[in-house]
């Protein structure tokens, strides 16, 4: 796992756009704004491309590559087509299956339940319906946030580029499993809930 993702700050900015159909997002140090991680969705078929501009976009296949500033890559994050609940899948470095988000049906405010690759229950990730707000948790236990922050009234109204604020808590251990899946998570809930 690349020592990146051992830091608990993450700021994650869309990339805004009037006509795009693909989704890319800067990742940024929060207190340099130092751009450390770039995720490009790199890959889209012709047709994905024609539905993402139609009703049906909620609905497209996915595949973000989340890469360093060099090109070394960190991880993945990718999805079929979708018709009522998705499932997301969160891919290391090597292509190796690290773990899944799992929607769950008619959840108020967006909810996951977060699987390793047997999926076997880790945690849920689980938003607000009165707010932009995500939580890792597991019996009550919180493991990191997601907050989306605001990005003024003209870039809301007219773009859906939407800039999140990713923390991670200083008890999930460097080097796990988890810390792909929570980065992974700000992309899954930004290309499932929020398109």
């Amino acid at each position: 796992m690349h020592p990146i993702l051992n830091r608990n700050l993450f700021f994650v900015k869309e990339h805004v756009g009037l006509f795009k159909a693909a989704n890319n997002y800067d990742i940024l140090d929060p207190t340099t704004q130092e751009i450390i991680l770039e995720c490009r969705e790199e890959k889209l078929g012709f047709f994905t491309k024609l539905l993402r501009f139609t009703d049906y976009k909620r609905m497209t296949p996915f595949h973000i590559e989340i890469k360093t500033k060099t090109g070394e890559k960190v991880l993945s994050v990718k999805r079929g087509v979708s018709f009522f609940v998705s499932t997301v899948e969160v891919l290391d470095d090597k292509d190796k299956l690290v773990g899944k988000f799992k929607q769950q049906f008619f959840s108020i405010g967006g909810k996951f339940n977060v699987l390793d690759p047997n999926d076997n229950y880790l945690c849920t990730l689980k938003g607000k319906w009165t707010s932009w707000n995500f939580k890792f948790i597991k019996n009550e236990d919180e493991f990191a946030h997601v907050a989306k922050k605001w990005n003024g009234l003209g870039k809301e109204l007219f773009t859906s580029a939407d800039n999140y604020m990713l923390e991670i808590a200083p008890k999930v251990p460097a080097d796990t499993p988890l810390r792909l899946l929570i980065l992974a998570a700000v992309m899954s809930i930004d290309m499932v809930l929020k398109e």
